[in-house]
């Protein structure tokens, strides 16, 4: 009778970013791009869909943590005072959840 194999270990599926961790993520990139990107470089950074990307800048714009902006007559986006406020305190929403060891 053949040997066969053991099944090789299936890798853990990764887990899907949260809404807020995707809205952090953008807000962070925006950081890092001086405060202010074209949409091209935001949808490449947070490694989204042109649609999905969308849909979240409507939100941060809605919420008042991003802006539109026409630099040199391009449109980009701008983070805001509210959104580095935003950034603020889910930093310290990590912090105090990492202490207790429960993921967000």
């Amino acid at each position: 009778m053949p040997m066969v194999p053991p099944p090789t270990p299936r890798e853990p599926e990764p887990e899907r970013r949260s809404q807020v961790q995707i809205y952090a993520d953008i807000l962070r990139l925006l950081i890092r791009k001086g405060g202010c990107a074209k949409p091209t470089h935001i949808l490449y950074g947070a490694n989204l869909s042109h649609k999905r990307l969308m849909k979240y800048l409507e939100v941060l714009e809605h919420q008042g943590f991003i802006e539109q902006a026409s630099v040199g007559g391009r449109m980009m986006y701008r983070i805001t005072p509210r959104g580095h406020a935003f950034l603020k305190e889910l930093k310290h929403i990590e912090q105090f959840s990492e202490a207790f060891g429960v993921p967000i």
